[in-house]
């Protein structure tokens, strides 16, 4: 408890810029909780594919699109499905073009509030070092033409400095692990998507390779 309140009192030493670093800060949070809670529920698999799923096809005995479609309506696998539906009447070239469409629909969704992140991870340290040199102004101004005037009032500039620079150090460094992992699990989903397309696409000239033989 003891340790809260000294960590509460050096944030209060820290001047008005620790209220700008306070929204970076929820605002970081506040992102990572949601991107966190789309990748882990929209950005999955089904188990019942999940399980049979190879990087080149899909276990026969399963019904793709039954299993996908009671899924949310934003799951990305659903989505990357929609242009692979047995529809004859529609070109393969067509379908390829609407996976295409749909796989830069699926990476600009889930990329939502990334350059949120990004903006947090500059702009954090600067303002800590902005708060840096407003604090080391203050401490500056107490010295008189006869030398120190306030030492008490020195002292708590420079707290206030060094207080604003880690603060906005640790903002910083949240949003910076926080984007560098979910920019990597993108990366990782829309492999997954690739493979799934490449599999759906797979199974639909084999199985025009099929009706075409006599």
């Amino acid at each position: 408890m003891q340790d809260w309140m000294n960590i509460l009192a050096a944030v209060r030493v820290g001047g008005w810029v620790i209220y700008p670093l306070t929204i970076l800060a929820v605002l970081a949070v506040a992102i990572v909780l949601d991107r966190a809670y789309v990748f882990l529920r929209f950005g999955r698999l089904p188990v019942a594919i999940h399980a049979v799923h190879e990087i080149d096809m899909f276990g026969a005995d399963i019904d793709l699109d039954n299993i996908l479609n009671d899924t949310s309506a934003r799951n990305a696998f659903r989505r990357m499905n929609s242009p692979w539906q047995p529809d004859p009447s529609v070109p393969l070239w067509l379908r390829e073009v609407k996976a295409e469409s749909v796989a830069s629909q699926i990476e600009r969704d889930m990329s939502r509030g990334f350059w949120v992140l990004e903006t947090i991870v500059t702009a954090a340290p600067l303002l800590g070092l902005l708060g840096t040199i407003v604090g080391m102004m203050h401490s500056f101004q107490l010295f008189g033409g006869t030398g120190l005037v306030d030492p008490a009032g020195v002292t708590g500039g420079v707290a206030q400095s060094l207080v604003a620079t880690a603060i906005g150090l640790v903002v910083a460094l949240f949003a910076l692990f926080a984007f560098n992992y979910f920019s990597r699990r993108l990366e990782r989903l829309m492999d997954e998507l690739e493979s799934f397309a490449n599999a759906r696409l797979g199974q639909i000239r084999l199985a025009t390779a099929a009706g075409a033989q006599p």
